[in-house]
């Protein structure tokens, strides 16, 4: 199970950090992804353009390669088991650690004037999204750990008070590692919020992309053979280690390390396998976008099944808890 905030449009970071392993993980798993507009609502209250873009982000979801057929693609709001979950588990969630969790405090610093209780309860509002379908793996970026050891430590506050209901759930991820995939201008990840200008999102045209590779921050190149890369010199190697072929690598690994490599060069031949990655992303979404009511029979199909899912979960919570008077 996992979920992405439709507050705009998806960028590098959810492909790579998260839809890419949606696809791998549809033919063996049983797999529920969602769109969570409800968590949109922490910092996007104003729903005017909410529609626009769940439907946007499903769409992107489907051209990345998700089968609705073979997935529950599904909107949170239309999930209300959820909520009573999140009632019960915020009942085993405490100030103080909510207070500390880093996404509270980096939201805080973006949205000083809307600090609500949603934003300080949203890694348990994140538990619930994961509990209701009692999720064993859950693909996520590396931002995103802390909040699922949140969700350890909930069903483990839960089993032992109430008896065992729910598995914990751990990170998914095809590689050793989770991806973090960085801002073109060298400070953190791509995102949404952030500078725009430093993230590639799925729906930009390739010039766009082209344009935003070139203003990378580069500097004049190595002084000593086999140097230390600088932090945005490595985000340069690191985006072109997630599109390039290995022979390109290599060929700018040696160009670092011998002193003779060119980062004009560089950044033209990244912006080209972006390109190559994007476009027909892209062209993929803006096909699929034309057809509104195919896009809402899917979101109707993934709600069926995600109910189904989550009404059995309940049922085990509310006998676990002694919430069934009759």
């Amino acid at each position: 199970m996992s979920g992405i905030r439709p507050t705009g449009f998806l960028h590098l970071g959810n492909y790579f950090g998260a839809i890419r392993n949606y696809v791998k993980m549809q033919d063996d798993y049983e797999c529920y992804f969602m769109l969570a507009d409800v968590h949109s609502l922490t910092t996007h209250p104003d729903t005017k353009e909410l529609k626009k873009n769940v439907l946007r982000v499903l769409a992107e979801h489907i051209a990345c390669g998700l089968d609705p057929e073979k997935v529950a693609l599904y909107c949170q709001s239309h999930l209300y088991e959820t909520a009573e979950l999140y009632l019960y588990l915020n009942m085993l969630a405490y100030k103080g650690e909510l207070e500390k969790t880093p996404t509270f405090k980096d939201k805080v610093r973006q949205h000083p004037d809307n600090v609500n209780a949603g934003l300080l309860t949203y890694p348990v509002l994140m538990a619930a999204d994961i509990l209701i379908h009692r999720a064993n793996y859950v693909p996520v970026g590396k931002d995103q750990e802390q909040h699922l050891e949140i969700a350890r430590n909930y069903v483990n506050r839960f089993n032992h008070r109430y008896g065992h209901v729910f598995p914990e759930p751990f990170a998914f991820n095809f590689n050793k590692e989770l991806i973090k995939v960085p801002s073109l201008d060298g400070k953190g990840k791509m995102s949404k919020s952030e500078n725009q200008l430093a993230t590639l999102f799925l729906a930009d045209e390739d010039d766009v992309i082209r344009k935003k590779i070139m203003k990378a921050k580069t500097d004049n190149g190595p002084a000593k053979k086999n140097s230390v890369k600088p932090e945005y010199i490595e985000n340069i190697f690191l985006l072109m280690k997630l599109v390039s072929n290995e022979e390109v690598i290599a060929k700018y690994e040696d160009g670092f390390n011998n002193c003779t490599i060119r980062y004009g060069d560089m950044k033209k031949q990244l912006a080209e396998d972006m390109v190559n990655l994007i476009a027909p992303i892209r062209n993929r979404v803006n096909a699929i976008l034309n057809n509104e009511k195919y896009l809402e029979k899917i979101m109707k199909q993934g709600a069926d099944k995600a109910i189904a899912s989550a009404e059995a979960t309940m049922q085990l919570v509310r006998n676990a808890m002694g919430l069934n008077y009759f």
